[in-house]
């Protein structure tokens, strides 16, 4: 398919990743804990063929909270961080009740938790869920990436599966070289020291953290999982998708982000994880032949790296986006999440109209989907003054005096 900048505006990209990605997230979600010989057994040969429910799970709920705390943040100048955080423990309340509790003076507030349909619980994470009533508010990643202090083993897909709106942004962008590897970037260099003893909870900065979508993404999965690759698989899904809504081709955009990848090489095994796990989707997609039995080489999509290997091998595999998103759910493994991100990938790489219709028009949560995507672009392009009183700026510090009510 034609992806080129000239082609695709940014609003309809911005609008195809998110719609792309819940189109994705529900053609996985009634597959997602069968095998393929269970999918073929139900389905026939051709496996899953089709939209068979419209139904999205946590992975679009989450991902719509995360450009919901981007545009806080953007509106009313706040830390990015604490804002995503903040929205994060709005979808938290979806999980825990059954309707919006209400308006506080902590983080219940703005419109996007009032959307009755959100308050759905349909297999959120746990460590998402673990991480969010933990309390903790991460201090910003070291170089070299170590274990964070939240769920410090964990590497599941729930943050790649929910950072693509990281890579929307525009205006935040620093500059990764595409013809010069050596000078990547670490994708936690961007992140600065926290703040002297007794200066308030421990954030990167928000002009740091504005500076590099790679940088936020990395730190904001760090909120629920502390693994290193659980981070920097979330950074670079944000790193390929901001290379797509700027208009470069796919398979240029992957090759940038095995190049800023490549920085991380020399800082352990744990930190070549998702490199490792990117450059396998792109040798298999290269060799031709898209299957799913290819498609389990890859892994079962559990854990981020493999998520996100699985994603982009099918984007790269089926040019065509309603064979990449079917191919993208046909396998023994977390298929909602595969779904969502390829969908995500495809959305950004070739607009909105590149979607299948017919999925599009009957997925769950449309129209709230097309409204934060609509809404992202305005508070980033701009005027955005109609924004702010559904937007308001994030109550919510990180202080535990601060309206920290979420366990409840």
């Amino acid at each position: 398919m034609n992806d080129s900048a000239t082609t695709v505006p940014y609003p309809s990209r911005v609008r195809g990743c998110l719609l792309g990605g819940a189109v994705g997230d529900a053609l996985g979600n009634p597959v997602e804990f069968m095998s393929l010989a269970e999918i073929r057994a139900r389905f026939g040969p051709a496996g899953l063929t089709g939209m068979v429910e419209t139904e999205i799970t946590d992975d679009t709920q989450m991902t719509l909270f995360t450009a919901e705390g981007l545009i806080r943040a953007r509106l009313h100048g706040g830390d990015p961080l604490t804002g995503v955080h903040g929205a994060y423990l709005r979808w938290l309340d979806t999980q825990n009740h059954t309707a919006p509790r209400p308006e506080d003076d902590g983080f219940r507030t703005g419109w996007l938790r009032t959307e009755r349909w959100l308050y759905a619980r349909r297999a959120p994470g746990n460590a998402c869920l673990s991480g969010l009533r933990s309390g903790i508010a991460p201090p910003p990643p070291e170089t070299p990436l170590g274990h964070g202090p939240v769920n410090p083993g964990s590497k599941g897909c729930g943050t790649v599966m929910r950072s693509a709106p990281f890579g929307l942004v525009r205006g935040t962008k620093a500059p990764f070289p595409t013809d010069a590897p050596a000078a990547a970037a670490d994708p936690a260099s961007a992140i600065t020291a926290g703040p002297a003893p007794g200066a308030g909870p421990v954030r990167a900065s928000t002009s740091s953290a504005t500076a590099d979508p790679v940088a936020l993404a990395t730190a904001a999965a760090r909120i629920t999982h502390g693994h290193p690759t659980a981070a920097i698989a979330s950074g670079a899904l944000a790193h390929l998708i901001g290379r797509l809504v700027d208009g470069e081709p796919l398979a240029e955009a992957v090759d940038s982000t095995d190049r800023m990848l490549s920085a991380l090489d020399g800082h352990g095994p744990a930190h070549r994880e998702t490199r490792e796990a990117l450059r396998a989707a792109r040798r298999l997609a290269e060799a031709g032949g898209p299957a799913p039995e290819k498609v389990e080489t890859l892994g079962g999509a559990w854990i981020a790296e493999e998520a996100l290997s699985i994603a982009v091998y099918c984007a790269l595999a089926e040019p065509d986006p309603r064979r990449a998103l079917l191919l993208s759910v046909n396998h023994s493994g977390d298929a909602d999440s595969t779904g969502a991100v390829c969908g995500n990938i495809v959305g950004a790489a070739y607009g909105e109209a590149a979607l299948p219709a017919d999925w599009a028009a009957i997925v769950e949560g449309r129209d709230t989907v097309l409204r934060i995507a609509d809404d992202l672009v305005t508070a980033f392009e701009g005027p955005a003054r109609d924004l702010a009183a559904r937007y308001p700026a994030e109550r919510w510090t990180g202080r535990p005096d601060s309206g920290d009510r979420h366990r409840g």
